[in-house]
């Protein structure tokens, strides 16, 4: 991931609303394509220049030829407001992101995200490298935030049951590791609508906690088909199952890790 900085110069009069309103729009645009990470893009105003540092998954994640058509159209919306299209300067490596995937197109991708995790949400299952959504064709109405809205709700759940603080704490980890969840079967639509547009298989990681044993916990099946799921070793460290056939993976309970 890189830090890029970008800045807003005014060609004409306007007012601070106006800007203001219109840079937003720009940036929740790009974020639903996947241009830049993150929720919060702190802009302050030096001299007449509007200027924003944000985080961008390559170095080339801004160039044009990566912009969705909303993009686009709020970059119009920019210039209504009297404001030019930003320059952009790459600041250096986010010294504390993930790196980005380097194949192009990977062999299967993996659904998966924490709530540490501002990246991508959709990971290439050889180098489990966060892929950049501008990789792949808008899931709908032109951009990725269905996808995005997707991640939002499982990192909720999962920092809710991690603090482990309430009685909400079990209903989130139901929606983590169940399949009969509103948030698995959204998870799954996407997994099926992105290998409709790409052609590349997509895993739904499944959470895994509690059971009886470690033993039980090695010869638990598939959830969904009930087939023998177990991999002979871990997949990226953290997946112990892997099931070819629902395109699902999930771990050994992490009470017996």
């Amino acid at each position: 991931m890189y830090v890029v900085e970008l800045n807003f110069e005014c060609f004409e009069d306007t007012t601070i609303n106006a800007v203001e309103t219109a840079i937003r729009a720009y940036f929740d645009a790009l974020r639903n394509n996947g241009q830049i990470l993150g929720r919060e893009f702190n802009t302050a105003m030096q001299e007449g220049v509007f200027v924003t540092r944000v985080v961008c998954p390559e170095q080339d994640s801004l160039h044009v030829d990566n912009n969705s058509a909303i993009v686009n159209h709020t970059i119009n919306g920019l210039n209504t407001a009297g404001v030019l299209a930003p320059k952009i300067k790459v600041i250096g490596v986010e010294l504390q992101s993930d790196h980005t995937d380097p194949c192009t197109p990977p062999e299967f991708m993996i659904l998966y995200t924490t709530f540490v995790h501002t990246c991508s949400p959709l990971r290439c299952g050889e180098h489990f490298s966060p892929v950049p959504l501008y990789r792949i064709p808008p899931i709908a109405n032109g951009d990725h935030k269905r996808l995005l809205k997707w991640q939002e709700d499982w990192e909720a759940c999962d920092q809710i049951q991690m603090n482990g603080a309430n009685k909400v704490e079990f209903a989130a980890l139901n929606e983590l590791s169940n399949l009969n969840t509103d948030l698995f079967r959204k998870g799954q639509d996407l997994c099926k609508r992105i290998k409709c547009l790409t052609g590349i298989p997509v895993y739904y990681y499944l959470y895994r906690v509690g059971g009886e044993s470690k033993e039980s916990e090695h010869h638990r099946l598939c959830p969904s088909c009930n087939s023998e799921w177990k991999l002979p070793e871990p997949l990226h460290g953290i997946f112990d199952f892997k099931c070819d056939n629902c395109k699902l993976l999930s771990n050994i309970s992490w009470d017996f890790q």
